[in-house]
Parts: C-alpha cells; sequence; structure tokens
C-alpha cells in the first residue's frame, strides 16, 4: 500500500532578545518609521548566548511535546539552514544527539530562504519510500552574518527555528510542487564566504564573509521568477488555495506579489512584522503561528501554498492540504 507524508504537528522556537526598530535607531542612522514604511518590519529576535544547534533542537523538542511523540520514534531529522553552528557536525545531527532521537538519520540542506520547502520536498519522498516518522526544520542565526553598520540589510533579518512532523499518511497531502535554482544569479545574495588559507593556494580573495544583497536584483526575481512559478502552479492545480505562505522578506514584495497574480490579499499570511527575515525559518515560523491563531487548523483539508524564494537563487513553491 502507498503511503504519503503529512503534517501532523507544528512548533518554533524564538529567542528572547526582542530588538525594536527604534531599538536599531539608537546606534544606527534609521528609524522605526523608515524600516517599517520599506519593509513592514517593527521588530526582530536576535540570540544572545544560543547558536543555530540551540534554536533548532528547542523548536525539535516543542514538536515533540505537542504531538506526544517519543524521541525514538522519529527516523529522520532534516534541518533547512544556512547559518549552522559548524561545517560539521550538521545542526540536524546536534539536533538527534539534543533530543535523543537514537534512531534517527540526520542531515542539513543549504538552500537559503527557500530551504524549508527543499527539505519538506526531500522528507515526504522519504516517507514515500518507507520512513514512517520524520522532523523537519528550518533554523537560522542570521544576526551573526550580518555586518551591523549597513543598515541595508542589518535591519531586515532575524533569529528563530520552526518545523513539522512529518507522517506516514494513506491520502496524498502534497497536491503539486515546483523547485528550481539558478545559480547564474548567485550573486545577487551571497553569505559566509569562506577563504582559503592554505600554503598552496596562489588566488588572492578579498570577498567578505558578511551577508551582502543586492536588494533590487531579489526583489526583481520574486516578482517575475518567483510569479511565474506560483501562477503555474495555481494554473495546473484544481484546487483553489485557502491561504499564501510566502518567504516573509518584505511586505512590498508580498503586497506586489498579491496584485500580480491577482488574487486577494487578505489570503496571504504574514509575520516578518515581529520576526524579520528569517530565511529558512520564516515559513514554518509563519505556518505556526498561523496554527496557533485559530487560522489554519490541522486535519481541516485547508489548501495552503508554501512559496520560498532567496540565495542561490532558488524558489520552490509547495501546494499541500492541511
Amino acid at each position: 500500500m502507498s503511503q504519503y507524508g503529512k503534517i501532523t504537528c507544528t512548533g518554533k522556537y524564538i529567542p528572547k532578545k526582542q530588538v525594536t526598530n527604534d531599538a536599531l535607531s539608537q546606534f544606527m542612522d534609521t528609524s522605526d518609521e523608515w524600516i517599517n514604511s520599506r519593509t513592514g518590519i517593527r521588530s526582530r529576535h536576535v540570540v544572545t548566548d544560543e547558536n543555530t544547534s540551540d534554536l533548532c533542537t528547542k523548536a525539535a523538542l516543542n514538536l515533540l511535546e505537542k504531538s506526544k511523540l517519543t524521541p525514538e520514534t522519529i527516523d529522520f531529522i532534516i534541518v533547512a539552514t544556512i547559518t549552522p553552528d559548524y561545517q560539521m557536525p550538521s545542526v540536524a545531527c546536534q539536533v538527534q544527539a539534543g533530543i535523543k532521537a537514537i534512531n534517527a538519520f540526520a542531515f542539513d540542506i543549504s538552500a537559503a530562504c527557500s530551504g524549508f520547502v527543499y527539505a519538506l520536498s526531500i522528507g515526504e519522498k522519504m516517507i514515500r519510500s518507507g520512513y514512517n516518522k520524520g522532523i523537519i526544520i528550518g533554523g537560522e542565526t542570521l544576526s551573526k552574518t550580518l555586518d551591523w553598520d549597513d543598515r541595508s540589510t542589518a535591519v531586515l533579518f532575524g533569529d528563530g527555528a520552526a518545523g513539522v512532523v512529518l507522517e506516514a499518511n494513506e491520502t496524498q497531502h502534497i497536491l503539486a510542487e515546483s523547485l528550481h535554482s539558478d545559480g547564474s544569479r548567485g550573486g545577487s545574495l551571497t553569505s559566509g564566504f569562506i577563504q582559503n588559507n592554505s600554503p598552496f593556494y596562489e588566488k588572492k580573495e578579498e570577498q567578505s564573509n558578511w551577508l551582502e544583497m543586492n536588494g533590487r536584483a531579489i526583489f526583481d526575481f520574486a516578482m517575475s521568477d518567483v510569479a511565474k512559478d506560483i501562477r503555474e502552479v495555481l494554473d495546473k492545480s484544481e484546487h483553489d488555495v485557502d491561504y499564501f505562505l510566502l518567504h516573509q522578506a518584505n511586505i512590498r514584495m508580498i503586497d506586489k506579489m498579491a496584485r500580480k497574480l491577482k488574487l486577494p490579499r487578505e489570503k496571504f499570511l504574514t509575520s516578518m512584522e515581529k520576526y524579520g527575515n528569517t530565511s529558512a525559518a520564516s515559513i514554518p515560523i509563519l505556518l505556526d503561528e498561523a496554527v496557533e491563531a485559530g487560522t489554519l487548523t490541522l486535519g481541516t483539508q485547508q489548501r495552503v501554498m508554501l512559496t520560498g524564494f532567496g540565495g542561490g537563487l532558488t524558489w520552490g513553491t509547495m501546494l499541500l492540504t492541511l
């Protein structure tokens, strides 16, 4: 008998330290009005004594508590992140140790703001192949990648982690998906360059390891490639969509996306007001917020569209029922 992946629980962990726009204006040439009018962001949360593995482990523990599952029943853990603690071990392996999921295999994927959609797609294929339970998390500590003297980037991002439990089910819940990459435009959004300090390496490199972004290029990419992808998935589907959960980058971007697609703006949920852009964590944070608020209810067959887009360049859209 065929089996498919179904989201049975959502959860998150947000660092306690909240940084408002007014707080940023104390050491940066900016203001609440300037940031909010351009981005829709009013605050973000940042770590003070935690790393990505800590956030993801606490999000996983939240998932176990809410789902009533025991750690040893988890078959796999996938973490989407561009801000791991180390190159190795992976954040997912640190989570596996932290929650004592002794029977789970674990690995990270790096797809920036599309990471959670990519990871959910991979996890669902694993369920189809015979595994029964998995945890999918998007988690970031972007605060450690930022040049805090650069207001064009520092005001945009925040830290956090969130995810889902994915379990085997006889009914197909992922109705459609479309994943893409274009590495030729990868220079539009970069972070974490690793300099080669080998005595045998002859090339001189001055690349910055801070997060750097061509905001106009990313905005245009979203309005062209990402909007086209959403429209194509919608046109191929026979289903209406109750809500759209897009990567939480910029409120203007979401407003324009709704107009471009000629869809009701109220169907596009947001949470960047409180959390800023949390990259791979933004969609699962938004999903958990919507479930906690009662806007979305698991098991009701509501149809939602998840769309991530960002560094790589990568983008991906998934239509699913809850």
